[in-house]
């Protein structure tokens, strides 16, 4: 094999490994305006689906802060038998959004499209706008409300309805954490100059 044959070869099996693009985290997730800075394409995305859905821009980045720390190919844990045999990842969630696999099945039969990917930042975030919009037509949870729209994010809105949430304190203050989040980015958004 050529010398440029096998150098190609190289690139091409690490660029297939993920370890570049967008599938990484920005650097500075605590700092809205440098993370719009670093990726202005997700900016793009969150401004697409705030405009589209009614799902504020700083609300979107704190529930996927909170999902998948903005790396586009996030899975959940791997579960283990006997503590060492690996026997499947904890749930189907996959992605930006952290979108199980029948939810977001349910999202391209009625929205999005068989095409839509949920490790594409633009997908993701429709993704979040249309099950946030329905979440506030069908719960009555504002839009702008981070904390309430995270916990039926997370529980489901047979979940949320059911309060199942309750029992979970650690998930109380997970959703805690994302209101003050989305509170602390909206406020960086609103002097930023790159978000604009």
């Amino acid at each position: 094999m050529s010398r440029t044959l096998r150098a190609l070869v190289i690139v091409l099996l690490a660029a297939s490994c993920g370890g570049g693009g967008s599938k990484t985290a920005p650097q500075n997730l605590d700092n809205a305006c440098e993370l719009v800075r670093e990726r202005p394409q997700y900016y793009r995305a969150f401004k697409d689906a705030e405009r589209k859905w009614g799902v504020p821009v700083h609300v979107q980045m704190a529930t996927i802060h909170q999902e998948s720390k903005f790396v586009g190919d996030a899975r959940t844990p791997f579960t283990y038998a006997l503590g060492v045999i690996p026997t499947g990842r904890m749930s189907s969630a996959f992605g930006y959004s952290q979108a199980l696999d029948g939810t977001w099945e349910e999202y391209q039969e009625q929205h999005g499209g068989r095409r839509t990917k949920r490790d594409d930042i633009r997908h993701a975030t429709d993704f979040m706008g249309w099950y946030m919009r329905q979440t506030r037509d069908q719960l009555g949870i504002p839009l702008w409300d981070a904390r309430n729209q995270y916990l039926a994010y997370h529980e489901g809105r047979g979940g949320y309805r059911s309060g199942s949430y309750y029992a979970k304190s650690w998930l109380m203050r997970v959703a805690d954490k994302v209101q003050a989040r989305s509170q602390m980015y909206q406020a960086q958004l609103a002097n930023c100059r790159y978000a604009r």
